[in-house]
């Protein structure tokens, strides 16, 4: 073989690699995005679930039953 063809054929060989490694650092990228999109409303969600609760607490709601019939 020649070796401008070994050159060639190793070139084109490197720019694929680079091109495929390229897009599987960008699918990465935008799949971490996701999960931390992801992450941010199950956080925003346990937030209000944990304040929801926190109100509904029997002692809590007596507690406001009771002030609206003192005053």
């Amino acid at each position: 073989m020649d070796t401008n063809v070994v050159i060639t054929l190793l070139t084109i060989a490197v720019v694929l690699l680079s091109v495929v490694i390229i897009a599987l650092l960008t699918a990465t990228v935008v799949i971490l995005v996701k999960v931390q999109r992801v992450i941010k409303s199950i956080d925003i969600i346990t937030h209000n679930v944990a304040a929801a609760s926190e109100w509904l607490v029997p002692a809590r709601v007596l507690g406001h039953i009771t002030k609206l019939f003192r005053r």
